[in-house]
């Protein structure tokens, strides 16, 4: 998505060898606009399948997914990431490592918003180990709920995570693909052919 692009040549940050800090329009001050576009691509790239529910993990992931519900026309859930004193039981869980913040995050959804009839797209900020995207998976699964796809904003192909859900056969659309940082810079993996 030229747009998202774009945008993460302008603002995102280059941390390190593998970070990208794109906190000024993604996952802390949140473009509405940009989201709204991501959204609608979201529903353009899975518009032939019968999804029934959004599924993210928060924060990071909401305000994508929200925009992705509104273009669907469908409920967004999203998985806690800390106990609530008003969700304590029913819940399907599972444990997510954060790359990022080095802790392991115990996520939980309650099992009144999602259930076996439910046909879910699983929308995340970013793809570079697969951990987020795997707990969901697992709680759909529990759920015995059905996967249609997986929706990235960001994908750092130099990481596993493409790799571990190609092998599960998952139809994963992300719409921005980074190859690489080289000299501080987002090397886009069109920019490699």
């Amino acid at each position: 998505m030229r747009l998202l692009e774009e945008r993460i040549k302008k603002d995102g940050q280059v941390l390190g060898q593998d970070v990208l800090k794109v906190d000024n329009f993604l996952n802390h001050q949140v473009d509405p606009d940009l989201m709204a576009a991501m959204g609608e691509e979201f529903q353009r790239l899975f518009k032939d399948k019968k999804i029934t529910k959004i599924l993210t993990v928060e924060s990071s992931g909401i305000a994508p997914a929200v925009f992705a519900g509104l273009s669907f026309h469908v409920p967004v859930v999203f998985a806690r990431k800390h106990k609530s004193l008003t969700l304590q039981d029913n819940m399907y869980s599972a444990t997510v490592y954060s790359y990022t913040k080095k802790v392991n995050n115990h996520i939980s959804i309650s099992k009144k918003f999602l259930n076996a009839d439910d046909r879910v797209l699983v929308i995340d900020d970013f793809l570079a180990n697969g951990q987020a995207v795997e707990g969901l998976l697992s709680i759909i699964e529990e759920a015995g709920a059905q996967l249609e796809g997986v929706g990235i904003i960001i994908e750092k192909t130099f990481q596993k995570g493409r790799e571990l859900l190609d092998q599960r056969g998952i139809q994963v659309e992300s719409l921005a693909r980074i190859a690489a940082f080289e000299d501080g810079q987002v090397v886009f993996l069109d920019e490699n052919k």
